[in-house]
């Protein structure tokens, strides 16, 4: 992401390895509240309504069962109270938000930008998770993603307030566009994830995590269709792709731009 507005920051290598252990702890952490959060919200429940509890006998799970990774691993990933099995989806989403939050420390250092990337990360794999799983992208998750558009406008490497906007409402009506063109194939939350996108990267990386979106969405779409795995008819949920477009262009989308228009020149 290109320089923009000037923000004091302690570069990744300068940092002692306890904060990438405290990072990845806390990414862990948020993950298990990820987890909550794709079970509940498509469900209509409450995030932060009751206790957590096994989905199979519907028992409370106590602290222990709930530690981020470890539980699963003292669990045999199975429920204490009735030995349904749990699901290995579970740690990996754990694993995962703590692999991007150490992800977001080393692109940003410590600085007000680790936070946006870190919340921006966490939404669009719950993004991912949700869509994979129901086929919708609910609007609350998006909301709740925008604090992280106002963090990255402040980070040192925002692009600035201007390429925000452009690049928000140039997702939405690009998508929505498309959406009206082609009478189909995508939904109103793939036209309002590209906004969101826009809104915390700017125009430039928007178009980057765009491009990247539409040629993974093509090959696996072209794979299903091959392997027989996916009619021609069937829905294959699209917000997965432009959240790895939206990662991939937060971390290299700025080489990648100078790359692309240095190869032309």
């Amino acid at each position: 992401m290109s320089a923009g507005n000037e923000m004091a920051l302690i570069p990744f290598l300068a940092l002692p390895w306890q904060y990438s252990l405290i990072v990845f702890l806390l990414g862990i952490s948020i993950g298990s509240f990820l987890n909550v959060v794709v079970w509940r919200l498509p469900r209509g429940e409450g995030v932060a309504a009751g206790r957590s509890h096994c989905p199979a006998c519907g028992y409370n799970l106590s602290v222990i069962d709930l530690i981020p990774l470890l539980g699963y691993f003292f669990l045999k990933g199975r429920c204490r109270y009735c030995r349904a099995p749990i699901s290995a989806r579970y740690p990996l989403v754990e694993f995962a938000t703590g692999c991007f939050f150490l992800l977001a420390l080393w692109q940003q250092g410590l600085s007000v930008g680790t936070v946006g990337l870190c919340w921006f990360y966490s939404v669009l794999l719950a993004v991912s998770l949700i869509d994979i799983d129901y086929q919708i992208i609910p609007d609350r998750l998006l909301l709740a993603g925008l604090p992280a558009a106002v963090l990255l406008f402040f980070a040192a490497t925002s692009p600035g307030w201007v390429s925000l906007l452009i690049g928000g409402t140039g997702g939405f009506l690009f998508l929505l566009a498309i959406v009206l063109i082609s009478r189909g194939g995508m939904g109103g939350g793939d036209v309002k994830l590209a906004g969101y996108l826009g809104l915390c990267l700017g125009w430039k990386l928007l178009s980057i995590a765009l491009f990247l979106g539409f040629i993974l969405g093509g090959l696996v779409g072209v794979y299903l269709l091959i392997f027989k795995k996916k009619g021609r008819k069937d829905e294959v949920p699209f917000g997965p792709f432009l959240a790895i477009g939206g990662v991939l262009a937060a971390l290299a989308g700025s080489w990648l731009w100078q790359w692309y228009w240095g190869f032309l020149g």
